[in-house]
């Protein structure tokens, strides 16, 4: 039987954080070609200015008061998300919903917790049932907003973070280890090999927004005397904010700092850089396992970032460095002994990389949705 059409797989994602983005990005690219794919933001849809006023809000609660935002993280995992409640969540349904009407999707994909709970009241109010694969975009400690989704599929980071799930009673035939989407072009990149003599050391350093902490971070980086080190620092979106600051840095340690902006390379910085520097997001600490990068984290989100440090801890890719004096440490020691800690971690690291993991995960979803084509064509 011929199936009507090249299957319509719709992607919503959200802007709280960039691992829901990239993870989106990540699956789009890998089924050109293959499928009719859109990625929404229903809640940028909904209501622009009121949705950049919460990611504005979200990036400066994680960023300067951790501990809030660990209490919000806290009671989400208490709350029932299959009732709503608020009036600017409705608005962010019901473009959702008007979305799903206007593409008539065969799989619905989400990598953000909240819309598999909207595809099920839809189908409650009369609207066509549709396949919904979740993608958790976190490692080993999962909320309760991701684990209780009405999803036909979750699709996980590791084997870790399925096997977490597995032990919290989620079924284990819906549990797909498909590794976190990544830019597909991460499987055409070579990245340093664990005998590069490493010499000078490049660190690639991805900020956050506080300013206080940039210059002390990369001075430790770049005043390091047991080995010569570069530093490439990616401002991204906050490079009007930084920028003075990095450029100063720049300045003081001439021919070893390079400054980026807002950069679409950061798959080849991190297959070029022998360290990472950054913040446990989902999508900083997966790439830089694709790139076979270890990985030094300086700035933890309680809550949701904490199982993406651990994993990089249990395979050995990675540390917490959340101060200047724990990066010198960590520094030390991946460096002593010709930077053989460093070539374990790498190693280590080329163990676990999933380089073609939005593929895996293209290829699962083109296949609920011919099965889900050929059930409509039956019909």
């Amino acid at each position: 039987m011929t199936l009507p059409h090249q299957p319509r797989v719709l992607i919503a994602t959200a802007g709280f954080g960039d691992g829901h983005n990239t993870a989106a990005r990540g699956l789009a690219k890998a089924l050109e070609g293959q499928a009719q794919s859109i990625v929404i933001d229903p809640a940028d849809e909904a209501s622009p200015r009121f949705n950049s006023v919460l990611r504005s809000s979200y990036r400066f609660v994680t960023t300067y008061h951790p501990r809030t935002w660990k209490k919000i993280y806290n009671n989400v995992e208490r709350r029932d998300f299959s009732r709503q409640k608020s009036s600017y969540m409705r608005r962010v349904e019901m473009a959702f919903v008007q979305r799903v009407e206007q593409f008539n999707p065969d799989v619905i994909v989400s990598t953000f917790p909240l819309y598999p709970y909207f595809a099920e009241r839809y189908v409650r109010s009369g609207g066509v049932r549709r396949p919904v694969i979740t993608i958790v975009t976190d490692s080993i400690n999962i909320n309760a907003s991701w684990r209780k989704a009405p999803t036909d599929f979750w699709f996980v980071t590791d084997r870790e973070t399925k096997n977490s799930l597995i032990e919290q009673k989620l079924p284990e035939e819906k549990i797909i280890d498909t590794g976190f989407p990544v830019d597909p072009v991460f499987s055409t990149l070579d990245p340093l090999p664990e005998t590069s003599p490493a010499n000078p050391f490049r660190v690639l350093f991805f900020p956050t927004a506080r300013k206080s902490a940039l210059a002390p971070t990369a001075r430790a980086i770049l005043d390091y005397d047991d080995w010569p080190t570069e530093l490439t620092i990616v401002l991204g979106r906050n490079l009007r904010r930084l920028y003075r600051t990095a450029r100063k840095i720049a300045d003081s340690y001439p021919h070893r700092v390079r400054l980026k902006g807002w950069s679409r390379k950061v798959p080849q910085l991190l297959c070029e850089h022998h360290l990472a520097v950054g913040k446990a997001g989902g999508a900083t600490v997966h790439e830089s396992i694709a790139a076979c990068c270890p990985m030094l984290i300086r700035h933890l989100v309680p809550g949701q970032e904490e199982g993406n440090l651990e994993l990089l801890r249990r395979i050995g890719g990675g540390s917490l460095a959340n101060t200047e004096s724990a990066i010198v440490k960590a520094l030390h020691d991946l460096l002593s002994d010709q930077a053989s800690n460093w070539r374990r971690q790498k190693q280590a690291l080329s163990l676990h990389t999933r380089p073609q993991a939005a593929r895996m995960a293209a290829s699962f979803v083109l296949k609920i949705a011919g099965k889900k084509q050929l059930e409509t064509a039956i019909d």
